[in-house]
Parts: C-alpha cells; sequence; structure tokens
C-alpha cells in the first residue's frame, strides 16, 4: 500500500479506538492475559465485544498512546497483502519511534499472519490478535505458534454482564417481590434479545440482520468461494429455527435441494468456523458412534432464533435450552446430549469425568413432570452419573417430591450462582 494511505488509515482507526465508550467488567479475568509473554489470542463472533476487550486491556495496561500498533483489518481500505503486517510495523516505528505493543483486530483476513506475530513474539513484542473465526483456535496456529500462545474465547454477553450493561445489579439472596419481578423482565428481555452488545445498548432486535449478513456473506460466502448462495442461505435458516433440535444430513439435503453430501457437511463446518452455530454430539462411548449419530444444533444467540426463526412466544423451551447450552460454553464444559430410549438434554463432561446431567424445562407441571424427570433420571442410571439438575425459567412451580440427588433450579438462580 502507499506510505501516505496506510499512515492516515491507522491514524483514523487508532483516533476510533481511543474514543471513550461505555464499558462493562466482562465476566474474564484479564490478569493472566496481561501478564502473559505469551501471544494473546481473542476469538469469538463479529461484535461480540473483542474490539471493546482490547481498549479495556489497553486502558488497565496503561499504554502510552506511542508505545500501541492498533489495526482492525476489517477496514475496507485495508488491502490484505501479504507484507500488510510489515508496512503496518515500519509505519509505526516512523510515526513514534517506539517497539509497539500490537493490538490487531480481525487478524485472519490477512495471509500469513501468524508467521508474522510469531517473528515479533521471538523479537519480544507483545501482541494482542482478535479474530471471528474458529481456526484462530486450531490449524491457523497449529504451526507457527504451538505452545506459544494463549487463548481467550469470548462470546456475547451473558445475563450477568446483560444486567451489569443495564445498570440492574440484583441480590438473588434477597429479592423483594418488586426485584424479582423486574429480575425477570430482564431474563424475558435477555431472552428475546440476547447478548450482542449493540443489540442490547440499541434494544432493536432488527439489527441481527445485518450481522446474519455480514457472518453469512463475508466471513462464508466470500471467504470459501461458495456459488451455492441461495442454498447455503435456506440451510443457515432451517438451523436457526431448528435450535436445539436434532438434525439429520438427509433432512438438511431435502430442505437445501443440495445433492451433494460432502457440500452439506463442508457448510455446516463453515457456520461453525464462524461461530454462528454449534453443534452437540449425542453421548456414547464409543467415540465412532459419536461422530455417525445425529447431532443437535444450538445458535450462537438467542436474538437470532427470533429474528429469523421462529415465533418467540411459542418457543421459550427451546431458547430456554438454547441459553444454558452457551452458558455450559463459557464454563469450558464438553457437552453432549443423551437419547437411549428416554431423552436428557445435556450430559456435562469435565476432563474423563462425567459430572451432571441436566434437563431444561420451561415450566414443571403436572403434564410434564414425569417425562421430565424420567428422561433425568433415565440418564443417570445409565451413565452412572451421581447428581442431576432440572433448569426452568422460574423457580416458583417446582414439586416437593423431587429425589435426593435431583435439583430443580431457576435459569436466573443459576446464572448467578455459577461462578466460574
Amino acid at each position: 500500500m502507499q506510505k501516505e494511505k496506510l499512515q492516515e488509515i491507522l491514524l483514523d482507526q487508532r483516533e476510533s479506538f481511543l474514543r471513550e465508550r461505555y464499558i462493562i467488567n466482562r465476566d474474564i479475568n484479564l490478569e493472566p492475559y496481561i501478564s502473559t509473554s505469551q501471544v494473546v489470542i481473542i476469538s469469538g463472533v463479529r461484535r461480540c465485544g473483542k474490539s471493546t476487550l482490547l481498549y479495556s486491556i489497553k486502558q488497565i495496561m496503561q499504554i502510552p498512546n506511542s508505545k500501541f500498533c492498533y489495526c482492525n483489518f476489517d477496514d475496507e481500505r485495508i488491502i490484505p497483502e501479504n507484507d500488510i503486517l510489515e508496512q503496518i510495523y515500519r509505519t509505526h516505528i516512523e510515526m513514534f519511534n517506539e517497539e509497539p505493543i500490537f493490538f490487531f483486530d480481525e487478524i485472519q483476513t490477512i495471509p500469513l499472519w501468524e508467521k508474522f506475530v510469531n517473528r515479533m513474539h521471538e523479537k519480544g513484542n507483545k501482541l494482542f490478535v482478535t479474530g471471528s473465526n474458529s481456526t484462530l483456535l486450531s490449524s491457523e496456529i497449529g504451526t507457527s505458534l504451538t505452545g506459544r500462545n494463549k487463548i481467550l474465547q469470548l462470546f456475547p454477553f451473558s445475563f450477568k454482564e446483560f444486567c451489569r450493561f443495564k445498570q440492574h445489579s440484583y441480590n438473588i439472596a434477597q429479592l423483594s417481590t418488586t426485584e424479582k419481578s423486574r429480575l425477570l423482565y430482564d431474563l424475558h428481555s435477555y431472552m428475546e434479545i440476547g447478548g450482542f452488545p449493540i443489540v442490547v445498548k440499541e434494544n432493536d432486535i432488527e439489527i441481527i440482520h445485518n450481522w446474519f449478513q455480514d457472518i453469512l456473506y463475508r466471513d462464508i460466502i466470500s471467504r470459501f468461494k461458495i456459488l451455492q448462495h441461495v442454498e447455503i442461505k435456506i440451510l443457515a435458516l432451517f438451523l436457526i429455527s431448528n435450535t436445539s433440535k436434532i438434525f439429520s444430513y438427509a433432512t438438511l439435503q431435502k430442505i437445501s435441494h443440495i445433492k451433494s453430501l460432502s457440500s452439506i457437511k463442508n457448510y455446516l463446518h463453515y457456520f461453525e468456523l464462524s461461530y454462528m452455530f454449534f453443534y452437540v454430539k449425542k453421548f456414547d462411548f464409543s467415540v465412532q458412534k459419536q461422530i455417525s449419530n445425529s447431532k443437535k444444533v444450538y445458535s450462537i444467540d438467542t436474538a437470532l432464533c427470533n429474528k429469523l426463526g421462529f415465533k418467540f412466544s411459542e418457543n421459550k423451551g427451546r431458547l430456554l435450552e438454547n441459553m444454558v447450552f452457551l452458558e455450559l460454553l463459557r464454563q469450558k464444559k464438553e457437552i453432549y446430549y443423551y437419547a437411549n430410549n428416554k431423552e436428557c438434554d445435556f450430559i456435562v463432561k469435565q476432563g474423563i469425568q462425567i459430572e451432571q446431567a441436566i434437563q431444561v424445562v420451561y415450566e414443571l407441571n403436572q403434564e410434564n413432570y414425569e417425562r421430565e424427570l424420567q428422561g433425568l433420571l433415565y440418564a443417570m442410571n445409565d451413565l452412572q452419573i451421581s447428581n442431576g439438575l432440572i433448569i426452568t425459567f422460574d423457580d416458583n412451580t417446582f414439586p416437593l417430591n423431587t429425589p435426593e440427588n435431583v435439583k430443580c433450579i431457576s435459569i436466573w438462580r443459576w446464572f448467578f450462582e455459577n461462578n466460574y
């Protein structure tokens, strides 16, 4: 790129990056990432707050303005040439005459980025990089940065972060009737509009449509040079409409009119790489059976389902299940579903230990209590799990005859009591 033009872009971006903004503390301990000498990789879906987290790190570290080099590669003016990172580095040196701490946003668009990052790391520079593609966590850094990176996965707001952003504080041990009503109103809002910071700030779920278009066309269709634009969009909308459900390849082929099974599998993989969807395997002690069995799909945010998938009022149970799934991801749990005569929503592993079975239901009542409990108990007995959990929207309808090894809890209480 022309030197003068690149300098102008970097100064524009620096001005935007340093602009004061409303920041909440995310439920992340940043100290290990700030103190490490390793390359810090922040990976997560578009618009989940990665740039704001970079700004928070810069502020906590109290870095002088001449000492940091920031670039957002999502800027259409940046030409992704092989040597663009070297150009940026030299431009910074010429402007400030100081070795920088690097803050690189959406770096996955730049070819050979990991080579440059590795070279700067070996030179002693500190680097923070973000990306909206999960390959940042695996293949793209596998050869150059193995053992030299510290990874932070960022998600849209949790419910606690959502309340913090709204400046609503709750002491769940001492809730008045009015406070509990306000909390349940916030929980309904969170279930409907989700946790993307810009959507929460604007209280406008319509924004999620633009986000969907960005992911689909920029991160998937453009990046992977896909020609079947209509078919892959149909596939995405079907998965959104079937969040928290089991799907089969045959069904996906039928609704999308994509004949090639390998194309279907590739498209599902691209959705996963972009953090749009997650797939949960059926639990089995056989790894081969886990791979071959049908999977369940979950969305990155409930707003995606409500805006593009189904009617909010008719699918609260599935939305609740999606919210529980995302919270388990934040807790870094290994998650499966159970289906063997009876069904259980989640089997949770930590390392090699199966630690919990979880059933999610919007409301426990006389019609569904036996079915939900039996599914949970069947999974617990079959897999020799010592404790089970039933998560509901609220806690005012719990039956009194729940077994001792099964706990019933409202999702809001579960959100606040989980510390990780």
